[in-house]
């Protein structure tokens, strides 16, 4: 059996203040909404309708509403290079995997433009979004080209 674990979260929403709890990254994503267990202990399901950002942190005390938003160059880290316009057109730029197989149902995991201050992933339902832009692909796994044969006709000056 695996062990359980949790991650400090908090939960942006729309029009209601923020909730902030613990998340198990392997099954918060239920059918009807994100399932939070909060400070004081108790499960609550937030439906994904009010969610703006589900924000993994390393400390509560930090507020994810301060952070940086964009990237100020291009970013360094591999992946999809994205920009996301919520529905209350606000604008936020991310990191997204490059491999289609961790792409979740509900939404879209990315890696923030400032992987150091107290974010460390944020999830951003679907409903929330009115438009994603891939500004870039950064990095891949292209293949080197292979240099092409020397024809045997050319000579060769400084072969012994």
């Amino acid at each position: 059996m695996a062990g359980s674990t949790t991650k400090k979260a908090v939960i942006q929403r729309f029009e209601k203040e923020a909730l902030s709890g613990y998340l198990n990254p392997l099954s918060f994503l239920k059918l009807t909404g994100i399932e939070l267990l909060s400070e004081q202990g108790s499960v609550a399901t937030v439906p994904y309708d009010e969610v703006k950002t589900v924000t993994f942190v390393r400390d509560f005390d930090g507020a994810p509403e301060t952070a940086r938003r964009v990237f100020q160059t291009r970013p360094k880290m591999e992946g999809l290079w994205v920009r996301l316009e919520f529905r209350d057109n606000d604008v936020m730029e991310g990191i997204l995997s490059n491999n289609l197989l961790q792409l979740e149902p509900y939404g879209f995991s990315v890696t923030p433009p400032d992987p150091y201050s107290n974010q460390q992933r944020i999830f951003i339902p679907r409903t929330a979004l009115r438009r994603v832009a891939v500004l870039g692909v950064v990095g891949g796994p292209l293949k080197k080209r292979k240099a092409k044969p020397v024809p045997k006709e050319q000579i060769g000056l400084f072969e012994e």
